[in-house]
C-alpha cells in the first residue's frame, strides 16, 4: 500500500468527527442489509443436485425429467420389516399405511406405488414419488407428513423407516437447519474468551467483538444478493464463511490493535498514533487479505457448483472483514480511546521492554545460532507427519456423512436387509433415439451389477426407464456400478443412452471434485507464488516460503488422519477433504508468513537480513501467535456440527493453524532465513547491496524497532 492510500485510508477514518461519520455508515449498512441477513439460511441451496456442473450426465437427465408425463420426482421409500416375518396382521398394516397415504393429500405427493414385498416375507417398501421441484422445504415438509403416517398404528415387532432420495436430500437440509446461528453463539463466545484472556480486559473485547459481527451481518446480506443473482451458495458454504469472517477479521482487528497500542506508547496523541498504526499495519493487513481472497477466487473456476460458489462468496467475506478492520474498528478504538485498554491503559510515559530481552528475540538468537540443525530437524518432524497422508480414504459416502444416526440411513440398511439395495434409489436410464430403445433395454437387462429393469416411459426427450443396482446407491459400490454401467449400455445403443439419478449424481460430483483439485492445487500455488514475489521483490523468499507452507499442509493432513483414526473413526473423508484444508491452510498459512517476512524485509532495508530476522520475530512474535491461536479456535468450532465433512475440515485446518503459528512461522522460516542470509532477497538488489556493504557499516536501529517485543 503505497503513502498516498495511506493518507487516503488516514483521512477517511482518523478525525473527531470522522470516527463518528464512519461508525454511522456502517450502522446505516448493515441497517439497510439486514432483511437480505435474514434471509441468508433460506436462499442456501442444499440439494446435492444442485451442486453438480451443467454439462454432467446426471444433470441432463434430471433436466429432461420436466419433458416427462410423471415429472422429475424424487422417491420417498417407506420400508416395514419384521425379522420374524410380517405375517397377516403386518401385512394388514402396511396396505392400511399405504392407504392412509393416498388419502392424505400430501403436498407434492402425484402418486404411490403398490406395496412391494421381499422373497423371504419379512419386509414390504412403499415408494412415495415427491415432486418438489428444487423446494426444499416442501421436500423436507412432505417427507416429513410421510414419516409421520408411517409411524402411526404398527402392530409389535414391526419396524418402519423412510428412506430413499427425499429421505436422505431432508435429513442434510434439517442437518444445516440452523448451523449459522449455532456457529455464531459459539464462534463469538469462543472470541470473546480468547480477546479477554489476550486483552486481560473487561472492556475492550467489546471493539473488535462489535466490529467483526456486524461485518458478518453485512457479510450475510451480500451473500444472500449472491446467491439470488445464481451463485450456488450451500449450508457447508454458510458455515465455512461465517467462520472465515469471524477468524479473519479477528487477526486482522489484533494486527491493527498491537500497532496502535505500540504507538499509544510512544505519543500523547490517540489520532497521530492512529495514523502510524494505520500507515505500518495496513499494508500487511491488505497483503494477508489479497492473498486469501486471490485464493479463495480460483475455486470460481471449480466445476462443483458448491465449491464454485464459495469462491466468490469466502472472497467477499474476508474482504468485508478486512475493510471493517481497517476503518470500523480504528473508529471505535478512537472513540473508546486509552480506557477501552483499562485496566493495563498504555501511556506514553511507560518504559518499554526492549525487543533484545523479548522470549522471541532470544528465541530468534538460538535459532540463529542452531539453525541448520532447526530447519533439517523441523523438517524432519514434518515429513513424518506427512506419511499420514497415506491413510487418506475419501470414500465417504452420503449415508456416512452424518455425525450420529438419521432415519433415512437406518431405512437403507433396514431395507438392504430384505431387498436388493438398489431399490429405494433407482437408477434412470433415458434413451434419446427411439430406435435405441429396445437394444438399451436388453443391455440393461444383462449388466452385471443390475437387478431389475423398470417400465419404459415416453416423453418429449425420449425414453426413460429405472434401473435397480444391486449395490448400495448412497455407497461406494453403487457409485462404482455407474461407469461400468454406462459403457455397456453405449456399446450396445451409441451416444443416444444417458444415465442419471441419484447414484449417478453422486458419481459425476466425486468425478467433478477429483478434476478440480487437479486444477485448483496447482492454480492457488501460482497465484499465491505471484502474490509473495509482488510483496517482497525477490524469487528466493517466496520460493522458500511457499515450500514451508505446503510441507505443512502435508504435515497437517497426515497428523489429522492420524488423529481421526485414534480418536473419532470416521467411516472415511469426504472427497472435497483435500481440496479445502489446501486452500485454507495454504492461505492462512501464507499470512502469517507475510505477517513476519513483510516485517523482515522493513527491517532489511536498514541493517542485514539476520538482525532484520531477529528483530521481525521480536517484533512480530506476539501477535501473530494470538492471531493463530485465535484463527485456530474459530475454525475448531466446526467440529461441534452434526456433519463429519465440516467437523474433518474444522480440525485439520484448527491443526495446521496451530502448526503454521508454533512450528513453521516460529522455527522453520527464521532458521531457513538465518541459513540463506542475504540471499534470501535474491534478485533483489538487497543481495547485491549486502555483498559490497560491511554490518558494521549499517545504521544502529531507530528507537521504535522492537517496541512491539512487549506484545
Amino acid at each position: 500500500m503505497s503513502a498516498s492510500r495511506d493518507n487516503i485510508l488516514s483521512r477517511l477514518v482518523v478525525g473527531r468527527r470522522r470516527r463518528f461519520a464512519v461508525l454511522a455508515v456502517w450502522l446505516l449498512g448493515a441497517a439497510a442489509l439486514g432483511p437480505l441477513a435474514g434471509r441468508f439460511e433460506q436462499s442456501q441451496q442444499n440439494e446435492p443436485s444442485t451442486f453438480l456442473p451443467g454439462g454432467a450426465e446426471s444433470v441432463k437427465v434430471l433436466e429432461a425429467a420436466k419433458g416427462f408425463p410423471s415429472g422429475e420426482q424424487t422417491p420417498a421409500v417407506a420400508v416395514f420389516r419384521n425379522p420374524d416375518g410380517l405375517g397377516a396382521r403386518g401385512r394388514t398394516a402396511v396396505e392400511q399405511t399405504r392407504a392412509t397415504l393416498r388419502a392424505a393429500s400430501i403436498e407434492g405427493v402425484s402418486g404411490i406405488s403398490p406395496v412391494a414385498w421381499s422373497p423371504d416375507g419379512t419386509a414390504a417398501v412403499v415408494s412415495v414419488p415427491i415432486r418438489a421441484e428444487g423446494d426444499s422445504d416442501l421436500l423436507v415438509s412432505a417427507v416429513e407428513h410421510v414419516r409421520t403416517t408411517v409411524e402411526k398404528g404398527l402392530p409389535p415387532g414391526l419396524e418402519a423407516k423412510v428412506t430413499g432420495p427425499a429421505g436422505f436430500s431432508a435429513d442434510a437440509t434439517k442437518a444445516f437447519e440452523g448451523i449459522n446461528s449455532t456457529l455464531l453463539l459459539v464462534t463469538a463466545g469462543l472470541v470473546f474468551v480468547l480477546l479477554v484472556l489476550i486483552y486481560r480486559s473487561p472492556i475492550f473485547w467489546m471493539l473488535p467483538l462489535f466490529t467483526v459481527v456486524l461485518a458478518e451481518s453485512v457479510v450475510r446480506g451480500l451473500g444472500t444478493l449472491l446467491s439470488d443473482a445464481g451463485v450456488v451458495i450451500n449450508g457447508q458454504t454458510g458455515g465455512i464463511l461465517l467462520v472465515l469472517v469471524f477468524g479473519a477479521g479477528t487477526d486482522y482487528a489484533l494486527l491493527l490493535t498491537a500497532r496502535f497500542r505500540e504507538e499509544l506508547q510512544l505519543v500523547e496523541d490517540r489520532y497521530a498514533a492512529m495514523r502510524v498504526a494505520l500507515r505500518q499495519g495496513g499494508p500487511a493487513i491488505v497483503a494477508s487479505a489479497a492473498t486469501v481472497i486471490a485464493a479463495l477466487l480460483c475455486l470460481s473456476l471449480a466445476s462443483v457448483n458448491s465449491t464454485a460458489g464459495l469462491g466468490p462468496v469466502g472472497a467477499m467475506g474476508v474482504a468485508i472483514a478486512a475493510v471493517a478492520m481497517l476503518t470500523l474498528l480504528p473508529a471505535l478504538l478512537l472513540i473508546g480511546g486509552r480506557r477501552a485498554f483499562w485496566p493495563f491503559v498504555p501511556r506514553a510515559d511507560q518504559a518499554h521492554q526492549p525487543a533484545s530481552s523479548s522470549l522471541w528475540h532470544r528465541l530468534g538468537r538460538t535459532l540463529e545460532k542452531r539453525r541448520r540443525a532447526a530447519w533439517i530437524g523441523t523438517t524432519l518432524a514434518l515429513c513424518v507427519l506427512a506419511l499420514g497422508t497415506l491413510g487418506l480414504d475419501d470414500d465417504l459416502t452420503t449415508a456416512d456423512s452424518f455425525r450420529g444416526s438419521v432415519e433415512s440411513v437406518q431405512g437403507q440398511r433396514l431395507l438392504a436387509q430384505s431387498f436388493p439395495a438398489g431399490e429405494s434409489a433407482p437408477t434412470v436410464v433415458l434413451v434419446t433415439d427411439p430406435a435405441k430403445v429396445g437394444p438399451a433395454l436388453t443391455a440393461a437387462r444383462r449388466a452385471e451389477d443390475v437387478t431389475r429393469v423398470g417400465s419404459p416411459e415416453r416423453g418429449a426427450p425420449g425414453t426413460r426407464f429405472d434401473v435397480i443396482l444391486a449395490g448400495d446407491p448412497f455407497g461406494t459400490s453403487g457409485f462404482r456400478s455407474i461407469e461400468p454401467l454406462r459403457q455397456e449400455l453405449r456399446a450396445a445403443a451409441g451416444e443416444a443412452v444417458l444415465v442419471g439419478g441419484s447414484t449417478a449424481e453422486e458419481a459425476d460430483l466425486r468425478a467433478a471434485v477429483q478434476r478440480d483439485t487437479k486444477m485448483l492445487i496447482p492454480l492457488v500455488l501460482a497465484v499465491v507464488l505471484v502474490i509473495l514475489v509482488l510483496l517482497l521483490r525477490s524469487l528466493a523468499a517466496p520460493v522458500m516460503l511457499m515450500a514451508t507452507v505446503v510441507l505443512s499442509f502435508l504435515a497437517a493432513l497426515g497428523g489429522s488422519l492420524v488423529l481421526f483414526d485414534l480418536f473419532a473413526d470416521f467411516p472415511g473423508e469426504d472427497p472435497s477433504y483435500p481440496l479445502f484444508a489446501f486452500i485454507f491452510l495454504v492461505a492462512l498459512g501464507v499470512d502469517y508468513n507475510i505477517f513476519l517476512m513483510a516485517r523482515v524485509r522493513e527491517e532489511a532495508l536498514v541493517r542485514p537480513t539476520r538482525e532484520a530476522m531477529r528483530l521481525g520475530l521480536a517484533v512480530t512474535g506476539g501477535v501473530i501467535t494470538s492471531a493463530g491461536i485465535v484463527l485456530a479456535g474459530t475454525f475448531s468450532v466446526l467440529a461441534v456440527l452434526p456433519l463429519v465433512a465440516l467437523t474433518q475440515i474444522g480440525i485439520t485446518v484448527a491443526f495446521g493453524v496451530l502448526l503454521d503459528t508454533f512450528v513453521v512461522r516460529s522455527v522453520l522460516v527464521p532458521a531457513l532465513t538465518f541459513e540463506l542470509g542475504e540471499r534470501v532477497w535474491w534478485p533483489s538488489s538487497l543481495t547485491r547491496r549486502r555483498e559490497t556493504v560491511e554490518p558494521s557499516r549499517v545504521a544502529p536501529p531507530a528507537e521504535p524497532i522492537g517496541r512491539g517485543g512487549a506484545e
